[in-house]
């Protein structure tokens, strides 16, 4: 008989090693149903998943995957902390059951994980002044309007205002966002610049700004600049995705919803608006 090589043993392992694990994986929908208990996975990254001083779970993400999971019958949920980069790595070994970082859905990470629908978007915003006396509510905006932007120095914020299209006179190049809070609360901007999530955390406090709501969403040369966050799931795991996919349309955007998420900056400006993950995988 010819003697295998190394690497044609290897290679067999290997696709042995990946037939378990799928075998393994297929029923954790039955599995954590019956044991009563799941580990989600999280790269404590505030404010979209992470722990607390003593371990239990916090942020965006953890905060709906528990109130998920106590909807399919699954109580103890217990929580692994790992690097961003690990996460699904760490999925696809069996660390934990489900990714609830607030990850974004992406075609590329798609090739490689299931992924629930989005609980959130993030794109851009502006603060403003309350009552948003120049009604800036895009970029458009400050394009068509005598107004001035607040930008951080170094931030994306600069680049986006710069390729739509916006005269350079029109931006005002801040150091950090307490200085743009000033400048706006002085007058010497009219709205100042930045994720909306970051915006609304700003907004809340202090009581002379607001965020600008609705707020249209930045497209520049065809792409949307937003992203939208799910949980992730193994490849075989269609059944515990499409669960969490069941109570997910349920849920999100509901008063209970909002109450839930708004402590970490999410809320009624972050909703997906119906967005799916077929559509971001795509």
């Amino acid at each position: 008989m010819k003697k295998l090589s190394q690497k044609y043993v290897i290679s067999l392992i290997n696709i042995a090693a990946a037939l378990f694990s799928t075998a393994a994986v297929a029923n954790t929908l039955d599995k954590i149903r019956d044991e009563g208990t799941v580990t989600i996975g999280v790269a404590n990254e505030v404010p979209y998943g992470y722990t607390t001083s003593d371990g239990k779970p916090a942020g965006e993400a953890p905060s709906i995957a528990v109130h998920v999971l106590n909807k399919l019958g699954v109580n103890d949920v217990n929580v692994v902390v790992t690097e961003f980069g690990s996460l699904i790595p760490g999925l696809r070994a069996g660390r934990f059951d489900v990714i609830a970082a607030g990850m974004y859905i992406t075609p590329k990470r798609c090739e490689q994980i299931l992924f629930s629908n989005p609980t959130y978007s993030i794109g851009e915003g502006f603060l403003v002044q309350n009552g948003n006396p120049e009604s800036l509510n895009g970029y458009d905006d400050i394009k068509n309007k005598s107004v001035k932007l607040g930008v951080m120095s170094g931030a994306v914020e600069y680049g986006y205002a710069r390729d739509f299209g916006i005269e350079m006179s029109k931006i005002v190049t801040l150091p950090d966002y307490p200085s743009g809070v000033a400048a706006l609360k002085s007058g010497r901007i009219d709205a100042l610049a930045g994720t909306s999530l970051t915006m609304a955390s700003l907004g809340q406090k202090d009581d002379r700004v607001e965020l600008a709501q609705p707020f249209k969403t930045l497209v520049i040369n065809g792409e949307t600049i937003k992203g939208y966050g799910g949980f992730g799931f193994r490849p075989a795991d269609t059944a515990l995705r499409d669960a969490f996919n069941d109570e997910i349309a349920n849920f999100v955007d509901t008063e209970e919803h909002i109450a839930m998420v708004e402590p970490y900056g999410f809320g009624k400006h972050t909703s997906p608006d119906g967005m799916t993950a077929k559509e971001l995988c795509q």
